[in-house]
């Protein structure tokens, strides 16, 4: 389910409709035109997103493999996505944002369409992570917006609104996915090799709907590409999140596994040191030592522990079978009316945080949102025994996560200074990953040492799943504490319209 109804608005009397409509503007604002085939874009990033989740059993089956063995393909694209979403933002900020979207839908795309054709578990797995380069796409998307808008005096508010519309199309495009993958293997007589081509073929029309559609940035001259820092970076990464893989998979017997992690954490000390001396850094650390970026970057990796991290917990907790004193034990069919219902409050919570930003200050905003994900997690502890009550629970969270995940990249991009807008709004990725692979981890070992206590055989406990939606809680919790260092007025318009300017590391 990931990180992870709805449709494009047509009438210029929905609430959509009426946001997009104060898009437009003086010369060089960001128009309808692109926002529209951002939409689209994004909502077959949700596509990629919801259409396997109810086909995993069968491709189990198509592939020969057992069900546990899926979870490398999640691990895959989580490490994919750490890995070459710094580099691939960078990129577009030196050669242009849509030059590099283009260039990872057409990887994605090519990938999609190696999918039907894979008759091995390697094989498929080898696709299925290169299909991941679709994360960066949200990145670049508000990277895009956000070039656009910096021309006029709203840029910052506009983009907020249009991440807003875009996390609309991303929710209804994984409840479209959800909804009609298990329905088009139905009726397609449950023939695999065509049911994995329409993905494919929705990924080549996005591929199409970018090349003709969406303008490109403006470009800072005289960049130069950091290698020994990226380097550097991905090395560390690739060894914080192997290790943290490792860890779900071996449990916390396995010692060599904390050493790996350990690793990771020291490589960071030799890349700090080498991206301050560059005058081009792969990631400039003057900007995110910032007040108000600092801040975002952190939130975004602790909003990552419930976003990315608690997704299989909630299933398993609405799975499990009442015998045990705890669970509600729905089937997959009923489980799927409460994603859906977390979804569609995601969606609200997107199209609301622009609304909240206007009437009070974006940094209000978030931390509004960073509470209200804690307020969400934090009543499990005492709401958890009805489907009502645990389907409220998801609602409350998921208005708080849908606003965060429009606005911390739009954040992001109006904190940045000119030239580097969308490494800035990739790193929220990032580290939204980083978070959801370390929840992913710990939950799993908190759920497995707690398995013995349960009646029924895969059963955890009713103390693991609290300790799970105590830390989900309480990591929000310390995102909107972090949230009020953040300058009272960061994010405005007249704060973004300052970071014109290049940083002095920039050439």
């Amino acid at each position: 389910m990931s990180q992870r109804s709805g449709a494009t608005p047509t009438s210029a009397t929905s609430p959509a409709a009426g946001t997009a409509s104060r898009l437009q503007g003086k010369a060089g604002a960001i128009t309808i035109g692109l926002v529209g085939y951002l939409f689209f874009v994004e909502f077959v990033s949700g596509v990629l997103q919801g259409y396997y989740v109810p086909l995993i059993s069968d491709i189990n089956v198509w592939l020969g493999i057992r069900d546990a063995d899926f979870n490398w393909f999640e691990a895959s694209q989580l490490l994919l996505s750490a890995l070459v979403v710094p580099i691939l933002a960078k990129l577009g900020d030196m050669i242009g944002h849509k030059r590099i979207l283009l260039i990872s839908t057409a990887l994605t795309a090519a990938a999609s369409w190696w999918l039907p054709f894979a008759d091995s578990f390697w094989v498929f797995l080898a696709a299925w992570t290169l299909q991941g380069f679709y994360v960066v796409w949200l990145p670049l998307e508000v990277a895009l917006i956000f070039d656009r808008g910096r021309r006029t005096d709203t840029g910052a508010s506009q983009t907020r609104r249009a991440a807003g519309l875009l996390v609309v199309a991303l929710e209804a495009g994984a409840i479209a996915g959800a909804l009609g993958g298990g329905r088009i293997f139905t009726a397609v007589g449950g023939d695999m090799t065509l049911t994995l081509m329409i993905p494919a073929i929705a990924v080549t029309a996005a591929f199409f709907v970018i090349w003709f559609g969406v303008p490109e940035s403006e470009r800072v001259t005289g960049r130069r590409l950091d290698t020994v820092g990226f380097i550097l970076l991905t090395l560390s990464l690739l060894t914080i999140t192997s290790g943290l893989t490792f860890l779900r998979i071996n449990g916390p017997g396995a010692l060599w596994v904390y050493g790996l992690m350990a690793v990771g954490l020291l490589l960071l000390l030799p890349f700090g040191r080498w991206v301050l001396r560059h005058p081009d850094p792969a990631i400039d650390l003057r900007v995110l030592r910032r007040p108000e970026m600092w801040p975002i970057q952190l939130t975004a990796g602790l909003v990552g522990v419930s976003l990315l991290g608690a997704q299989a917990p909630l299933s398993t907790f609405a799975g499990t079978d009442p015998v045990n004193g705890f669970g509600l034990g729905l089937d997959a069919s009923d489980r799927s009316y409460i994603i859906g219902a977390y979804l569609v409050a995601m969606i609200i919570g997107a199209l609301l945080f622009p609304l909240v930003s206007r009437r009070t200050t974006p940094r209000i905003a978030l931390i509004a949102a960073t509470f209200i994900v804690a307020g969400g997690y934090l009543a499990f502890l005492v709401n958890n025994e009805t489907v009502i009550g645990v389907t409220l629970n998801m609602v409350v969270a998921g208005i708080g996560s849908g606003a965060l995940v429009a606005a911390l990249p739009a954040a992001a991009a109006a904190a940045a200074p000119l030239g580097q807008t969308g490494i800035a709004t990739g790193l929220t990725n990032t580290t939204k990953t980083i978070g959801g692979s370390f929840a992913s981890a710990i939950f799993a070992v908190v759920l497995a040492l707690s398995a013995g206590q349960a009646i029924t055989e895969t059963a955890s406990s009713l103390a693991g799943y609290l300790t799970v939606f105590a830390i989900c809680g309480g990591t929000a919790l310390v995102a909107a504490v972090l949230l009020f260092f953040v300058p009272k007025l960061a994010f405005g318009d007249v704060a973004a319209d300052e970071n014109l300017v290049p940083t002095p590391s920039q050439p």
